[in-house]
């Protein structure tokens, strides 16, 4: 957001204004963006290929960082899988060969237990030696909290984490999403580091809803766009998909809770790597805006809201200026692509009164509930690719959907077009 650089260089200022004449304030470095995905599976839990393979196909893409985030785990320790369910996870890909051809038989481990062949996974802090390189490529620890209430998936991402956490289970699902928030807290705290951490797939198993996401107060981002099909992204004719639930939450959470909003990443949730499967890499991500390409900077900036979330958009900027009361986003074009900017927000006279969704016996589902149009409603729309939006006196938030005509080269669902989410903005006022 436009404010991040302006309150460092004000906060400098400040900082020198009682030193003598001979001392000059130092501008603080550029701003960049860095392109990252935060939810990504290997051989370690569910996915089917060697976290070496898998951080060499992003690393070979252009991202800057990347979080392999294994089931209830971080890559560490002594991890031996053997062979047969190395070939089973990807039948007939070799995945096998594919890992000692492009990484060498002196750095592969093989053994054999009880006639049974087995090979080492390699841990992330042996793996980043290879591939880590100063403001270029970072690896940042993660692990998918993965936790249920009643058969009700609850996952949750914890980004830059230090140690494993258990699944904290709860007494319904609010409990259990705020006891898996409250464990990653309390690590940041003990430990002293940044870490962050996101909801994800709010949709997957029809877990959770809007009202879950607005009401537990401790989640700070929740997974708008994951590009694993079977997450039910956009809803049905019962559940609401995920964009309604994030602009349903955030509106109740800033117009009736007086909390914060959520704000929204994209991401894979890859599992397959060889050509065939369904969770495939490539599909969503996020842009973060940083001094410097280190996991304490980019977990600053997330949780500041100074980052997007992409399916295929990349912007040149996005910037609110608070006094001048814009939100402006600029696209980076590409040649015979259209976009579209949808300004997207709730203003402060909408209704939040809702319904409930019931069943052909009239009894009420456990779904998000039906509410007005007017909640997370088109406030503008823009045609091309550059867009301004100025407030008036009552919205609660806004934020921006960049749209192009291009489809998505890897969809994860029918008629899918390469698309970019801002972050809610403008909602301070009415937080005081």
């Amino acid at each position: 957001m436009i404010m991040t650089r302006a309150l460092a260089i004000l906060l400098v200022l400040s900082t020198q204004a009682g030193l003598s004449a001979d001392h000059h304030a130092v501008d603080p470095p550029p701003l960049r963006w860095f392109k990252g995905n935060t939810h990504t599976h290997t051989l370690w839990s569910d996915g089917n290929d060697f976290p070496e393979m898998v951080i060499d196909w992003y690393h070979k893409r252009g991202y800057h960082f990347l979080a392999l985030s294994d089931h209830n785990l971080l890559s560490v320790g002594q991890k031996w899988i053997e062979t047969a369910v190395v070939e089973q996870r990807a039948p007939g890909r070799g995945a096998l060969e594919r890992y000692r051809k492009r990484f060498g038989d002196d750095w592969v481990e093989l053994r054999e237990r009880s006639g049974r062949k087995q090979v080492r996974l390699k841990t992330l802090e042996e793996v980043r030696k290879t591939f880590e390189k100063p403001d270029r490529f970072l690896m940042v620890p993660a692990e998918e909290i993965t936790d249920a209430f009643s058969r009700k998936p609850v996952h949750i991402n914890g980004i830059n984490m230090e140690k494993a956490l258990r699944p904290r289970k709860g007494s319904g699902i609010r409990d259990t999403i705020r006891n898996n928030m409250v464990a990653v807290k309390e690590q940041a705290e003990q430990t002293g580091r940044q870490i962050i951490a996101h909801v994800n797939h709010p949709n997957f198993g029809w877990g959770l809803t809007a009202e879950d996401l607005a009401h537990v107060r401790e989640v700070e981002l929740v997974e708008v766009y994951n590009g694993h099909p079977s997450i039910n992204h956009l809803g049905d004719e019962i559940h609401a998909g995920d964009e309604r639930m994030w602009d349903i939450a955030n509106t109740l959470r800033i117009g009736s809770l007086r909390s914060p909003p959520i704000y929204g990443v994209a991401t894979d949730d890859s599992h397959h790597y060889h050509g065939r499967g369904t969770a495939t890499s490539g599909r969503g991500w996020i842009f973060v805006r940083a001094a410097e390409l280190s996991a304490d900077a980019l977990v600053r900036a997330i949780r500041k809201g100074d980052f997007y979330g992409s399916s295929g958009v990349t912007l040149n900027d996005v910037r609110f200026d608070a006094k001048a009361g814009t939100l402006t986003v600029s696209v980076a074009p590409e040649e015979g692509v259209t976009y579209r900017v949808q300004f997207i927000g709730t203003k402060k006279g909408a209704s939040t009164k809702s319904e409930p969704v019931v069943n052909p016996n009239g009894v009420e589902l456990r779904v998000t509930r039906r509410y007005s149009d007017d909640v997370g409603a088109v406030l503008q729309e823009t045609a091309g690719p550059h867009a301004t939006y100025r407030f008036g006196d009552d919205e609660l938030f806004v934020r921006a959907l960049i749209t192009s005509s291009r489809p998505h080269p890897n969809a994860s669902y029918k008629g899918q077009v390469e698309q970019a989410w801002t972050q809610p903005v403008g909602f301070e006022r009415w937080l005081q």
